[in-house]
């Protein structure tokens, strides 16, 4: 099942308070930029972000789960209860860097 764009909107419009928020389609699916940084992966209507040291003791208790086939196992966000899951979302933000331009071919 693919991810509705209406869906990825509102994802987008619940996070406006973090940042610059934007999304782009990946792999049929989409990516959730705040401030240019890839921070919420929306895969078949259902938003996730990273588990990482920093976020595992704001997200304990949080249900988990894989985006796609292949992936390893990411935080599933409450979109609907941004509160809970702000705190996250920030500190990913603090420590995600910026993608770095990629080169063109010639």
């Amino acid at each position: 099942m693919a991810t509705n764009i209406d869906y990825v909107e509102y994802v987008c419009d619940q996070l406006r308070e973090t940042g610059n928020v934007r999304y782009r389609k990946m792999f049929g699916e989409y990516m959730v930029y705040i401030d240019d940084k890839p921070i919420v992966l929306v895969c078949d209507n259902a938003p996730f972000i990273k588990i990482t040291e920093q976020t595992e003791p704001l997200m304990q208790g949080s249900s988990t789960g894989y985006p796609y086939q292949g992936a390893k196992l990411h935080y599933l966000l409450d979109i609907d209860n941004i509160n809970s899951c702000l705190p996250a979302i920030l500190k990913l933000k603090e420590v995600t860097p910026v993608p770095k331009p990629k080169k063109k071919k010639a």
